[in-house]
């Protein structure tokens, strides 16, 4: 299965058995990054954690009442 990075659009090919193949295929939403894109992703997000200035917000979770 040919595939296309959303950031680089560098054009690669990846098993079409593979559980991301499946993934592509079954949910149009989700979308293929490459190993370099993703690993600088990664960093400069590591990078700018480290600041002290970043902030991820997430969503509160629910306390569910019949645990």
């Amino acid at each position: 299965m040919r595939v296309k990075c959303v950031i680089c659009d560098k054009i690669e090919n990846i098993k079409d058995d593979s559980y991301l193949a499946k993934r592509l295929r079954n949910r149009p939403i989700h979308t293929y990054m490459c190993q370099p894109c993703s690993d600088r992703i990664t960093a400069r997000t590591q990078e700018r954690v480290e600041t002290g200035n970043f902030h991820l917000y997430r969503s509160k979770q629910q306390k569910d009442d019949w645990e």
